[in-house]
């Protein structure tokens, strides 16, 4: 399991396909609603660990929407929306809301933010172990025996992806897509060929014979589940 499961309310296609790709690549589990309706019945299956929500959605609004879900579950609420006007603000934490985010908005706070809701609300995700790999994804640390691993920022964000979707196969394609939404650089077919050998040099016992992130001839790569 990843760092916590995040359910997003948003009804804007663009910002539900940026954000999610962005707090993917951060080690969240995203999924997305785009109204009132469709998020409770989410919300019964998935159980999020929080919830970002917006005012505006495509059936009901955020506040009732809040309001239905502080009723049933014990789930964090963030508003997150561009209505950033005082008396919004205040009518959101009115409703039970943990915090109120405005938009346009910087993604790393976003981020801090959600830890800290998180810890506070006694949600936040505990450490994730695969073989003798420990990540603790609050500090984004990877240790071996007590002893840290030190990743590049890039090298950390592509192992988060292989994490993210553990026992499945990633296509070359599908990696250079996720972590060019969150790199900041060029990243091209060459560079993925670079990095996969530098984190396997740092995580593999024997990166000749890879036991975590393998390679599936003809397909791609697949991280052990």
């Amino acid at each position: 399991m990843l760092e916590s499961k995040v359910l997003l309310i948003e009804d804007d296609s663009a910002i539900v396909e940026n954000l999610s790709a962005f707090l993917k690549g951060e080690g969240f589990e995203v999924t997305a609603a785009d109204g009132q309706h469709k998020a409770l019945e989410q919300i019964e299956e998935e159980r999020p660990d929080l919830i970002l929500l917006d005012v505006t959605l495509a059936q009901g609004n955020g506040y009732s929407t809040c309001t239905a879900i502080k009723a049933r579950y014990d789930i964090p609420v963030i508003f997150l929306t561009a209505l950033g006007d005082e008396f919004s603000v205040v009518t959101g934490l009115d409703m039970g809301a943990d915090d109120y985010i405005s938009k346009p908005f910087r993604p790393r706070e976003l981020v801090s933010r959600m830890r800290s809701v998180l810890r506070r609300t006694g949600k936040s995700g505990k450490a994730i172990h695969v073989r003798e790999l420990k990540i603790d994804m609050e500090k984004g640390s990877v240790t071996r025996a007590g002893d840290e691993l030190f990743l590049s920022a890039l090298e950390y964000r592509l192992f988060l992806v292989f994490l993210n979707h553990r026992g499945k196969i990633l296509s070359r394609g599908q990696l250079l897509e996720e972590i060019w939404d969150v790199a900041g650089e060029y990243v091209n077919d060459n560079t993925l060929t670079v990095y996969i050998k530098r984190l396997r040099d740092k995580i593999e016992r024997d990166p000749q014979n890879p036991e975590i992130i393998k390679t599936v001839r003809g397909l791609g790569y697949r991280m052990e589940g």
